[in-house]
């Protein structure tokens, strides 16, 4: 499941990039939106669902309720929609027979944005990066491409 839209030539060539490094095995679904939906009717038998990523999928949002300034932006709506699409995520890992692996960014670890767009966008994405992480098995924080797991907790710091 992919998330992304190509709003401008550069992100184009990059999603067309992320296609030619697929393997050819893999069934790809392009859904900006609704994406809990779109994988209860069109992941069939899949054993594993990837779905990259949270982070666009909430800036897909974002876009729908914004004319892109810091006045023009109804922060209420936009968080129930957000919370919503999680949600609706959250439901196809109890109503699915596969693993899934969901990709998202760890933005609240940066500077405090400058804007109230910034701000909010940090704030709904740390609300569901924590309702996802509520409901899966494992998460694992990826730092200069090593991975450092989360979730469960280590028992044992040489674990």
């Amino acid at each position: 499941m992919a998330t992304a839209e190509a709003g401008d030539e550069e992100m184009s060539r990059r999603i067309e990039e992320h296609k030619r490094s697929r393997p050819s095995s893999w069934r790809t679904l392009e859904v900006t939106s609704h994406i809990g939906d779109e994988i209860m009717k069109k992941v069939g038998e899949a054993q594993v669902v990837i779905v990259d990523c949270i982070t666009l999928l909430v800036n897909n949002i974002f876009c729908q309720f914004t004319d892109r300034t810091d006045e023009q932006i109804n922060a209420s709506l936009v968080e129930k929609e957000v919370t919503r699409e999680i949600g609706e995520l959250v439901e196809c890992f109890n109503h699915l027979n596969a693993s899934f692996i969901i990709v998202t960014s760890e933005v609240g670890m940066d500077l405090v944005p400058a804007n109230r767009i910034g701000r909010l966008y940090r704030d709904l994405m740390g609300r569901a990066n924590q309702l996802l992480a509520e409901r899966v098995d494992e998460v694992y924080l990826m730092v200069a491409g090593l991975p450092l797991r989360i979730k469960p907790a280590s028992r044992f710091p040489e674990e």
